[in-house]
């Protein structure tokens, strides 16, 4: 087959003249442009996005020298679950505070509130603050059946089982003295008489002017108690465990207890401390068990399992409320301030005695000796310890 003759090439060497040097697209397959021509892609501009760093080299470095600023870390986890269980852990606090609260207003709202505390013919203050403690024979709140099965009869009106007075020091530790209720005293505006018979004559004003008069102390705060609510308290805090030297027997006080160590519920703890026609020592006798009972029921009281839990600490607290009263100034925090005291007194924090007895006088009447008694009370008045032995 002929040949066709082959064209005679361009002199590659030719000029081209500006402005006639063909343009060519970029090619709709390969998406790149002809060899040799379009533009030059080493000169264009930068995008802005840094350079990658050299293969096995150090990044570069910052102008001025340093190495270039960290990105910041995330949070760590265990920071954010600290605070959640400490925000947890306030709120549950806040709760028991404010179920706490409640629980001793509820409580506090069932207390009597009575006329108590004299206002002229008072002993000069002391150092210290002493409290009138009483235990009465009051059967209000109690039901018929509850009488008869407490053995408290139904005598109407209310008559003192227990005097003692609590001295508060300002420092120091406190002493709780008994004052049997058979001492002869001389009651304002009424003569020569027990001291008991103030209170059944006057009520708790006149028994607070009796006891300021024969110890030249000045009472700030009133507590009362009586059978129903001495009773409550001590079922409410699921009984309080006595030891017996020997057995005690007391039809009067409807009790038949063993010797050895038991606990005692609210029956048998009220005619523990009622029981004196059973005791050889009578009047005298009662007292002591009554500061020794009353020491082991406010411990119990004051335990941790009672205070801390407020179902507890309000159930103890309206039981207990019945035939309890307070002086009208009394406040709860008073009323706490007085238990926490005869906590430390039955802890052996403090002293618990009897006022001192003239022993060589016998009677129906219990007769103080002067000269230690007021040394006693002289004493408590200055905040100092009672070295005097009953």
């Amino acid at each position: 087959m002929p040949q066709r003759p082959r064209r005679a090439a361009a002199d590659d060497t030719q000029a081209i003249p500006p402005g006639s040097r063909p343009q060519y697209a970029p090619s709709q397959q390969s998406g790149d442009f002809d060899q040799g021509y379009g533009p030059d892609r080493t000169q264009q501009l930068p995008t802005g996005r840094p350079a990658p760093p050299p293969a096995g080299g150090r990044p570069p470095q910052r102008p001025g020298g340093g190495q270039p600023p960290r990105p910041p870390r995330p949070p760590r986890r265990r920071r954010g679950r600290a605070r959640k269980w400490i925000a947890g852990i306030l709120v549950v606090l806040l709760l028991w505070i404010g179920a706490i609260l409640w629980a001793a207003n509820s409580a506090w709202k069932s207390v009597e509130k009575v006329d108590a505390i004299p206002t002229d013919n008072r002993p000069a203050e002391g150092k210290g603050t002493n409290v009138l403690l009483v235990g009465s024979d009051s059967r209000e709140g109690l039901s018929g059946e509850e009488r008869k099965e407490l053995g408290t009869g139904s005598a109407a009106g209310r008559r003192t089982d227990s005097i003692m007075v609590l001295h508060m020091p300002e420092s120091g530790d406190p002493t709780l003295v008994s004052l049997p209720r058979d001492s002869l005293v001389q009651v304002p505006g009424r003569g020569e008489s027990r001291i008991n018979a103030a209170y059944a004559r006057g009520g708790p004003k006149l028994l607070t002017q009796t006891v300021e008069q024969e110890t030249g102390l000045r009472i700030e705060r009133y507590m009362e108690i009586g059978f129903g609510g001495f009773a409550s308290v001590v079922d409410a805090v699921g009984g309080v465990e006595m030891c017996l030297d020997k057995p005690m027997k007391d039809e009067k006080a409807h009790i038949d207890l063993p010797a050895g160590c038991q606990e005692l519920d609210g029956k048998n703890a009220l005619g523990y401390v009622r029981a004196r026609y059973s005791d050889p020592r009578g009047d005298l006798g009662r007292a002591e068990r009554q500061r020794e009972f009353l020491g082991a029921l406010t411990k119990k009281m004051a335990s941790p399992q009672n205070v801390l839990n407020p179902w507890k600490l309000r159930n103890m607290g309206v039981e207990g409320a019945q035939g309890v009263a307070v002086d009208q100034e009394q406040s709860p925090w008073n009323a706490f301030r007085i238990l926490m005291a005869l906590r430390k007194v039955s802890g052996g924090s403090g002293q618990s005695i009897q006022v001192p007895i003239d022993e060589s006088r016998t009677g129906n009447y219990v007769f103080w000796d002067e000269p230690k008694a007021k040394a006693l009370f002289n004493a408590l008045n200055n905040d100092q310890s009672p070295n005097v032995q009953p």
